[in-house]
């Protein structure tokens, strides 16, 4: 059985990685390395359908591979999707996950809640998040990630 404790570690290291991406971002070679691990260390890319709805797109709303997702995290002459702007690359100092919930099952787990980035300045910025996760290989794998900006009206 999964647990919160699994959910959770796997949450931190998505939010160091994102930090790591950040500060590899003026280094471009050592960036795009590191993003294709991350990737295959976080994400089933590997292990069949992931659904990916990342925050800040409009055109291209949902990712299906593992070369959109780079394109999402940092863009670059070679991104896949033209309206990515390299989210990862902001840099952020900090993210962090507050969960509303979690569905936890044998080799299955779905949380649910707001996760925090931390510019340089401290300023946050809360986004919503759905991450579900399934067991490949005894680790944590990402397999749904549905993030967006709180509704404002």
């Amino acid at each position: 059985m999964l647990t919160q404790e699994n959910v959770i570690d796997a949450q931190n290291k998505w939010g160091q990685g994102v930090v790591k991406i950040g500060e590899l971002g003026n280094e471009r070679a050592a960036c795009e390395t590191y993003v294709g691990e991350f990737l295959d260390q976080l994400y089933a890319f590997h292990a069949g359908v992931v659904l990916f709805k990342p925050t800040k797109c409009a055109t291209e709303q949902f990712r299906t591979d593992k070369a959109e997702a780079i394109s999402y995290f940092i863009a670059g002459e070679s991104r896949s999707c033209l309206e990515d702007k390299g989210f990862a690359l902001q840099p952020w100092k900090a993210v962090r996950f507050e969960n509303s919930n979690m569905i936890l099952e044998e080799n299955r787990a779905l949380a649910m809640g707001n996760y925090f980035f931390s510019d340089s300045e401290g300023v946050e910025v809360k986004v919503e998040y759905t991450f579900g996760y399934r067991r490949v290989d005894g680790e944590l794998k990402i397999d749904l990630h549905h993030s967006s900006l709180p509704f404002n009206p």
